[in-house]
């Protein structure tokens, strides 16, 4: 599909698989939503622009090459905040500004709390969330950049169901899009399958008792 990059490498499968396990801890599972979006990253930055820099070695001077615009993440909260970290070791120098949003459960519409933007927007933004569910949330959280000013925008999840693909596709065409995993669809209640749980819940080790006993499906969008 044009704009959506879908990871085909063995450590993306690898790490998905812990992952999506039940029995997964919570550190681990945080260990392995790092390492997939440092994947995802390196995937979504290979094109970026470099100027030339004169360096000295301890030999001798050389022409170097950095980076040639201003980046900024916008984490969608509060999943989003588990791939921020891991992103940044990659940019040290990237701006992190923040998005939040809760699901009405309801009606499955994003609901946003939280918004912290600057009055100046970096070149290049990258939207991370860990789930693409419905795109409820992605394709608003989108449409607020955008409205900040941001030159060119990329969203980042470690997995997605087609729907919410479809979705944010539909919205916001020019949008690249970089998936670990494309699962297989949306049940009933919007959750994706076969998933990995609620990445949120996962990451802070907020799990309910109740809903850890039912098994796999996300709530995240």
């Amino acid at each position: 599909m044009q704009k959506v990059f879908e990871l085909d490498h063995p450590l993306v499968q690898h790490h998905l698989t812990h992952l999506r396990n039940k029995e997964t801890s919570p550190h681990i599972f945080r260990a392995q939503i790092r390492r997939l979006a440092v994947l995802l990253a390196t995937e979504a930055t290979r094109d970026l622009p470099l100027r030339t820099k004169t360096i000295e070695t301890p030999l001798t001077e050389m022409e170097g090459s950095v980076l040639d615009l201003r980046i900024g993440l916008v984490p969608i909260l509060r999943a989003g905040l588990g791939m921020t970290d891991a992103i940044l070791d990659l940019l040290p120098t990237a701006e992190v500004w923040h998005l939040g949003f809760y699901r009405d459960e309801e009606t499955l519409q994003p609901v946003e709390y939280y918004r912290k933007f600057s009055s100046n927007p970096p070149d290049l933004v990258f939207v991370l969330d860990p789930m693409l569910a419905t795109g409820g949330s992605a394709a608003a959280g989108i449409r607020m950049v955008k409205d900040w000013g941001a030159k060119e925008i990329r969203m980042l999840s470690i997995i997605a169901a087609p729907e919410g693909v479809a979705h944010v596709r539909a919205a916001h065409p020019d949008v690249n899009l970089y998936i670990c995993k494309i699962d297989e669809g949306l049940n009933d209640s919007a959750y994706i399958l076969p998933g990995l749980g609620d990445a949120g819940d996962r990451i802070f080790n907020t799990v309910p008792p109740e809903r850890s006993e039912r098994g796999s499906a996300s709530a995240e969008q």
